[in-house]
């Protein structure tokens, strides 16, 4: 990937990969440049993964004089619509990004603001390397405790693809996983309510499905996002 610009887009909060909602998950995020891949083991929840749901902050909010504001609309403004996911901090979190893998996709989500929920879908397009903000002592994310010998921190690139057909805001999630922990269904286990304070999250094959095929915004006149991203899915597990 070719280098991008390295502006000052975005930051997550020190404690950023652990949060509530409406609670802080945001994320000041770069343009990606190309640092060498790290190689982490994947654990079995990994492996069976292949989506994610990923929150960051739209909303501004200032934390050491530096706004970490970093919404689906500053990812899609960056070059090549690409930026890196750096700032995470809760270790459940940075694990969930090392087994992440390249071309697989992710739910935006907007965390800490006054309308929480998905906004849109992004994809990695680089697989977990070393999150250079743990080492930079300006940086709201730096950890004295974190060796360029010894990284404690990992990131992943991720790049724009599309808004939802609308935004599915955290009200309705709520809803939906009502009636499927009563009834059963797919988002009976969401990690979004189980596992509320993670930033970034697994997401099972019937959860994305159910989601994709409400609310992708896929239309009859292209080639459908949903069904293309569900039959890259299916041949993966």
């Amino acid at each position: 990937m070719a280098p991008k610009t390295r502006a000052r887009v975005s930051k997550r909060s020190a404690t950023s990969g652990q949060d509530d909602d409406g609670e802080a998950a945001g994320g000041k995020r770069k343009a990606a440049a190309p640092v060498e891949s790290a190689k982490n083991p994947e654990s079995s929840a990994g492996a069976r993964c292949c989506h994610w749901l990923m929150k960051s902050e739209p909303e501004s909010r200032f934390e050491n004089g530096i706004d970490v504001k970093f919404g689906i609309e500053e990812l899609k403004a960056l070059p090549d619509q690409t930026g890196c996911w750096d700032g995470v901090r809760n270790y459940q979190a940075r694990n969930f990004m090392r087994q992440m893998k390249d071309g697989q996709l992710a739910f935006f989500y907007h965390s800490n603001c006054k309308e929480p929920g998905i906004a849109g879908i992004m994809k990695i397009v680089k697989e977990a390397y070393v999150d250079h903000t743990q080492f930079d002592k300006k940086d709201v994310h730096f950890d004295a405790n974190s060796k360029p010998d010894n990284p404690k921190w990992s990131m992943v690139d991720v790049q724009y693809q599309r808004m939802l057909k609308r935004f599915l805001p955290l009200s309705e999630l709520k809803k939906y996983h009502q009636q499927h922990r009563s009834k059963g269904g797919p988002l009976k286990d969401m990690a979004l309510f189980t596992r509320a304070r993670l930033s970034v999250q697994p997401l099972t094959p019937g959860g994305w499905r159910h989601f994709c095929q409400r609310f992708s915004g896929a239309t009859r006149s292209e080639p459908s996002l949903c069904l293309s991203f569900l039959s890259s899915f299916c041949r993966r597990v």
